[in-house]
């Protein structure tokens, strides 16, 4: 670790970094419980994953990663083809893509990240990320519409109203007051809590490496990439401090990349930096990174213990469907922002094109498969995403002439 991140840190730091945790839990064990994995696992390998980050990065950027909302509906979907093995062999794959995007960006610039992934392609595609969700919100949600209602006007009343840090937790707001709800409901089956040790290592689960499953996890790595990059000016934004050159955007996504690589050997979903976690940096003044690894050696040590993840199994379905129906439609709403952020022209036939065949494509469930192998969804959307941009005359010649260490978003 560098030396100037070093800093003392006493019980007032343990403790906020502890509390940077509650920020990120709701989101990091909610993707879990939607694809069907072990909740344990997937706060094991963000703690892990985060620590390793923080090596890589040489301690100075003050972020926490967790699980990435991208890939919950390619992971259900490749699950479905190919098993959940195969599915993890898939999430290394990506892991890789990152490392090899790093390794081009240290080389080369980060000029071509504009010119392959242009906001004509990565906002629809970020639509399609919430859109696609979309009916599996519903339908968890219609396990008991009165439940996830009232869950649903909390979580909105969190965000439009909340003040302080609680306007960075509603989903965890969201999931405390529809749990004590379903208590109250007696909906609640408690018997994973009641059986379930003090003490229990993670259901890890070994990866399986199938070329099919590999290449149909790998495109989706484009919107995050790109999120990647404006979670690192985010957060050098907040701290006044430009990690794009310090450490370098080429590390801070190999992190990301080593530790998505982890969590597909640890049977866990892929990481990403934390916005909520930003954002709570942000308000709370607290930019010592060292604050941040507390808060993942805190979610590793939450991992280990078999009551806390036999508690996020008696979560009630309609309890995560109330939360859904906002979550997913928020996320589609970001996509839509970097259409508007990047002032994208919608008079311009090209880009109408384009945006219009991804989204088809990725809500019409479109497929496009040789003999054994299958790309669909998203991963394929995004693709073709890349290639009609590539192809198709009138491509903006706004891209400026940038240095080896400037992007261009």
């Amino acid at each position: 670790m560098n030396s100037t991140s070093r800093t003392s840190i006493g019980v007032k730091e343990t403790i906020l970094g502890i509390q940077f945790l509650f920020v990120a839990f709701g989101a990091t064990v909610l993707v879990p419980l939607l694809v069907g994995i072990d909740p344990s696992v997937a706060l094991f390998s963000a703690g892990v994953g985060t620590i390793i980050f923080h090596f890589i990065t040489k301690g100075k950027v003050p972020v926490y990663l967790g699980s990435s909302f991208a890939f919950i509906a390619p992971m259900i979907a490749c699950s479905k083809l190919y098993g959940m093995p195969a599915m993890f062999g898939g999430i290394i794959a990506v892991g890789i893509i990152y490392a090899i995007v790093s390794t081009i960006i240290k080389l080369r610039g980060t000029r071509f990240i504009e010119l392959l992934f242009p906001s004509v392609v990565v906002g629809p595609v970020i639509m399609l990320i919430g859109l696609s969700l979309a009916p599996n919100g519903v339908n968890m949600a219609k396990t008991n519409w009165a439940v996830s209602g009232s869950v649903l006007m909390v979580a909105i009343f969190t965000v439009m109203a909340g003040k302080g840090i609680f306007k960075l937790i509603p989903i965890f707001v969201g999931l405390t007051f529809g749990y004590i709800l379903s208590m109250v409901l007696g909906t609640i089956d408690y018997t994973p809590i009641l059986s379930a040790k003090w003490f229990a290592l993670p259901e890890f689960i070994a990866p399986e490496f199938k070329w099919q499953a590999m290449l149909y996890m790998i495109p989706v790595a484009i919107a995050p990439i790109i999120e990647h990059v404006g979670d690192m000016y985010a957060i050098g934004g907040v701290v006044n401090k430009n990690y794009i050159k310090d450490p370098g955007l080429h590390r801070t996504l190999l992190g990301d990349g080593i530790a998505t690589m982890l969590a597909g050997f640890l049977g866990g979903p892929p990481n990403t930096t934390y916005s909520e976690v930003t954002g709570a940096v942000s308000l709370t003044k607290v930019t010592n990174p060292a604050i941040l690894r507390i808060t993942a050696v805190t979610a590793i040590v939450f991992s280990l213990c078999g009551k806390v993840s036999g508690f996020l199994q008696t979560i009630p379905q309609a309890v995560l469907g109330g939360l859904m129906l906002l979550l997913f439609g928020m996320i589609a709403s970001v996509g839509i922002k970097t259409l508007v952020d990047s002032r994208i022209d919608m008079n311009n036939t090209r880009n109408q094109v384009i945006i219009s065949v991804v989204l088809t494509m990725g809500i019409g469930g479109a497929v496009f498969q040789i003999g054994d192998f299958a790309l669909q969804g998203i991963g394929l959307a995004s693709l073709v995403g890349v290639i009609l941009n590539l192809i198709l005359p009138g491509r903006s010649k706004a891209v400026k002439k940038t240095n080896k260490d400037d992007i261009v978003i």
